[in-house]
């Protein structure tokens, strides 16, 4: 099992931030919709924090903090679709992989609620641009392609967590502090890039 989980991190980690956006016309289907997040490293890398800070956190928030980015992220797809703007959406996609980098690194373990507010607030960018960029397909099977693959990339980062805790506590959390703190270097790249 270690091995895979390791070879799938690595493949994440090596997609291009713009190989996550399709073609104009290439949208629309629930295919398109699970691949959309998975080749982006800028999708990857924030969900897969998403799924870090929820295991760090604990208790309910391993489920309730991805299950409140899945759903805010669908309502700002919601949003994009009926033509409601949302300003900085790309800005604010590359300032969460930063931010949420930044909460892991730093191992805060604010109460869920407002783990969930937060990561919410920024799921709403990642919806709005998935939305955005679909145009006229098919929306309901893109949307759900999408979630699913959202909700996967949160698992990978909880089973990183939560299979390895052990190893990944050692020393006051320093590994799991780490790769948060690599999450945090990535955004920044990609947004100097």
């Amino acid at each position: 099992m270690k091995p895979k989980l390791f070879l799938l991190l690595a493949l994440s980690l090596a997609a291009s931030p713009a190989a996550a956006h399709l073609p104009p016309g290439e949208y629309g289907s629930f295919m398109a919709g699970v691949t959309h997040p998975l080749f982006g490293l800028d999708h990857v890398l924030a969900m897969i924090a998403v799924g870090l800070w929820a295991a760090q956190i604990g208790g309910r928030a391993l489920w309730q903090v991805p299950t409140a980015f899945v759903g805010a992220m669908l309502a700002g797809f919601g949003l994009a679709l009926i033509g409601m703007p949302l300003p900085f959406v790309e800005p604010m996609i590359l300032a969460s992989i930063m931010l949420l980098g930044l909460v892991v690194a730093l191992a805060l373990r604010p109460s869920a609620g407002w783990a969930m507010a937060l990561v919410a607030g920024l799921a709403l960018f990642h919806g709005h641009a998935h939305g955005g960029e679909l145009g006229s397909a098919a929306a309901l099977q893109f949307g759900a392609g999408f979630a699913l693959a959202t909700a996967g990339l949160h698992l990978v980062g909880l089973a990183v967590a939560l299979l390895f805790a052990r190893a990944l506590r050692a020393g006051s959390g320093l590994v799991l502090r780490a790769m948060g703190a690599a999450t945090g270097l990535a955004g920044a790249l990609i947004a100097l890039g």
